[in-house]
């Protein structure tokens, strides 16, 4: 029997093997960067210089975005806590987007931070999963803060509407992740292709949904799916968040109050061991 191998590399295979290196080798740089914005921030360098914060001055020196320069700051600030996932990080385990997540953890939890823990959840997950799987571990952790902090999302809402030449309307609006999940399941719902012949995209169903929900006098009913554990509707401690179409992890509190307020259909789901 003849047996053919192939004798030459796959197209793209050069390329993504170097692209994996030189990933982890900016990783490397983002994190001796963390370490100098660190020690910047433990001086008065950027008040001497009128800006109000590092961060601050890192924002036009570094010509970083306001979340970057934080994060970097965090992180230089966090590591000594950090051991195992600092070497993980060295060794292309995990990347400087995980330690950003678990440096922000750090921060928010204080003595309660298990470092083992989130570097398992880590390694296993994308630093986007990896960030759902902290913020229910700051839930599990305290409750009452994490539910207090969504509450003060809240206060951040606005929406404002500005008309334009010909009558167009342009509306501009922020909103807190719960009450965000909430606007997109009831517009998301109206806003399904109608068939075959719907030649509408995406973005123009969206709007008419907008508009239906507007002239419908309020009279449609938004379902929300949410996915709770027994422990997290009671308001156990040690309770993760509860999962929700369009939001982030939300709190018990939240759970329970939209409990309260709506028509519930139960769905229990056993958990494979």
């Amino acid at each position: 029997m003849l047996y053919v191998y192939p004798t030459t590399t796959p197209a793209g295979a050069q390329a993504a093997e170097e692209l994996v290196d030189v990933e982890h080798q900016i990783s490397l740089l983002q994190l001796r960067a963390a370490q100098l914005a660190a020690e910047v921030a433990e001086t008065d360098y950027a008040d001497r210089h009128g800006y109000n914060s590092t961060g601050d001055w890192m924002r036009f020196n570094c010509h970083l975005i306001d979340k970057t320069a934080w994060d970097r700051i965090a992180v230089g600030r966090t590591l000594a806590g950090m051991p195992e996932s600092h070497q993980a990080m060295d060794a292309g385990e995990i990347g400087f987007a995980h330690l950003a997540i678990m440096a922000r953890t750090s921060e928010a939890v204080g003595d309660a931070f298990n470092e083992n823990k989130l570097l398992k959840f880590a390694r296993e997950c994308t630093p986007g999963r990896f960030f759902r799987k902290c913020e229910h571990y700051r839930h599990s952790v305290d409750a009452k803060r994490y539910a207090a902090e969504q509450a003060e999302q809240t206060e951040q809402r606005k929406l404002n509407f500005s008309t334009a030449e010909g009558g167009w309307l342009w509306i501009n609006c922020v909103l807190d992740p719960i009450g965000g999940a909430a606007v997109r399941n009831a517009i998301e719902a109206l806003a399904r292709p109608s068939g075959a012949h719907d030649y509408r995209d995406k973005e123009q169903r969206l709007a008419d949904a907008l508009v239906e929900l507007a002239t419908s006098g309020g009279n449609q009913r938004v379902q929300m799916q949410v996915t709770s554990s027994i422990e997290t509707l009671l308001g156990l401690i040690g309770a993760p968040g509860a999962e929700a179409e369009f939001s982030l992890p939300i709190s018990s509190t939240t759970v329970q109050r939209w409990a309260c307020d709506c028509s519930i259909t139960r769905v229990l789901m056993r958990t494979r061991s």
